[in-house]
């Protein structure tokens, strides 16, 4: 039978001699319910509230129906449910679960100003873009856009947040540097074409330690991957040493960081470095011995070999000084495969198979990190017209991904999804169908009964509600 659509119901295929039929009567319900977690992430860690600090209002308190803290919350809660772009948002703005998760009073947007936004309590996205759009020198006699964004102060916060997880300081950390693609498929301001990559794109430069994000900075793609390290060893270094003035500070990164510069700079400011080192002749020639006995292991064992050799090196016109370096001698069934790190570790506190592989390839983790970000927190969405707005927008992007971490690695701390992809976490806890009733004195949220996941949900309720408030 064919599909009869009207105003009052739906019939679909019957199901034996029944009809089965719809219509659009089930009340208020939201697809989102699971975003009451993330509020109570927030109630817990502040994040949102120190990143809304970063902002600079100018607007008249007389004249504005949306603080500044609330577009900030409904922009970061809108990324980490799975809305990527603004225009979501002039539906969104009618969803009182969303508005309760936000912070609104009025949830249902009864009490609203003019009589074409009652009933949505949020902000459309002709009033969001403004956190995004107004440009560096805004101020209270601009027309339109006037929340100016503090870039120094979002990248302390950063920074900021990570010092806060710890609530002792940490004997030593880890700094991953890297740099990724961010394909671009407009005219956008900093577009440039990529070779290595093969299109036009940013470049974007990452630092995380472990799952943490402590930078994520747009660049434009006609500079070397390493451009711009040393201000950013020279920002968070610092800042952490301040926090924990005896923590052990080391900077890891693929051969594209192997500068002398940066090198230099760690050296200088008692920092360590890994860093992958680009073979060549020379260093080739420094481990034939190792190669030759890992080709003869292979042949024993017919089994991948690996033999390391740690040596000084130094390059013959770009190096100030000689460094050591770990050769990893390896054999495959492919045939040899050498590989290098520099470092500034002594041998005598790693020696060369750990370094190598327990030291600089966890660095791969990063990876992961990155592409997280980039596919499930939308920090591909570069497509305003100026850089500024659209590292806005890669902050933003940032700011959710610290938001799922939190709920990571408190609320899912000994469940099955404790090692969980946001967006496993997404469509298991958040993407929560439910039905919404606001009173006067309660906002009742009735969930689907038949939810799998209900047991995992109360759980990661109670780990939150166990932990005691860590304020940005």
């Amino acid at each position: 039978m064919a599909t009869q659509c009207s105003q009052s119901g739906f019939s679909f295929q019957e199901l034996g001699s029944r009809e089965v039929v719809g219509q659009f009567d089930g009340g208020t319900i939201t697809s989102d319910a699971g975003a009451l977690l993330l509020r109570e992430v927030e109630q817990r860690t502040g994040i949102l509230a120190a990143f809304s600090r970063c902002f600079r209002d100018h607007r008249s308190a007389l004249l504005r129906e949306h603080a500044l803290e609330h577009l900030v919350a409904q922009r970061v809660f809108g990324l980490c449910l799975g809305y990527e772009d603004l225009v979501d948002h002039d539906e969104l703005r009618a969803d009182p679960l969303l508005s309760s998760v936000v912070g609104k009073r009025d949830p249902i947007g009864q009490h609203r100003l003019h009589e074409r936004d009652r009933g949505k309590a949020l902000a459309g996205k002709s009033t969001l873009n403004r956190l995004e759009l107004t440009p560096a020198d805004a101020t209270a006699k601009s027309r339109y856009k006037k929340i100016v964004a503090d870039t120094d102060a979002v990248d302390r916060f950063f920074v900021d947040v990570f010092v806060k997880e710890h609530r002792e300081p940490p004997e030593q950390i880890v700094l991953d540097f890297d740099a990724t693609d961010d394909p671009l498929h407009g005219h956008q301001e900093g577009r440039f074409f990529h070779g290595y990559y093969g299109g036009y794109c940013y470049l974007p430069l990452y630092v995380f330690c472990g799952e943490s994000l402590l930078c994520a900075r747009l660049r434009p793609s006609n500079i070397d991957a390493s451009k711009g390290t040393i201000d950013e060893l020279a920002r968070i270094v610092p800042q952490l040493r301040q926090a924990w003035p005896e923590v052990k500070i080391v900077v890891r990164g693929d051969s594209g960081f192997a500068r002398e510069e940066i090198m230099k700079w760690c050296e200088d400011h008692a920092v360590d470095y890994v860093f992958g080192l680009a073979k060549n002749a020379r260093l080739t020639e420094a481990i034939a011995d190792e190669l030759e006995k890992a080709k003869e292991q292979y042949d024993e064992t017919k089994k991948p070999s690996r033999v390391f050799r740690d040596f000084q090196y130094r390059t013959l016109d770009l190096w100030s000084r000689q460094r050591r370096v770990v050769g990893k001698a390896e054999h495959l069934d492919k045939g040899a495969n050498p590989r290098f790190v520099v470092t500034s570790i002594a041998a005598t506190r790693q020696d060369a198979r750990s370094l190598y592989e327990e030291t600089y390839c966890a660095r791969g983790e990063m990876e992961n990190r990155i592409k997280e970000q980039q596919l499930y927190m939308f920090a591909d969405r570069t497509s305003a017209a100026t850089m500024r707005a659209n590292q806005l927008r890669l902050w933003f992007s940032s700011v959710a991904y610290l938001l799922m971490h939190a709920l990571r690695s408190v609320g899912l701390r000994g469940t099955e999804l404790a090692k969980a992809q946001c967006v496993t976490i997404r469509s298991k806890l958040l993407k929560l169908g439910a039905q919404v009733r606001v009173t006067i004195r309660r906002v009742c949220v009735s969930f689907a009964e038949s939810f799998p996941y209900r047991d995992l949900f109360a759980r990661v309720l109670e780990n939150l509600r166990r932990v005691s408030p860590l304020r940005c």
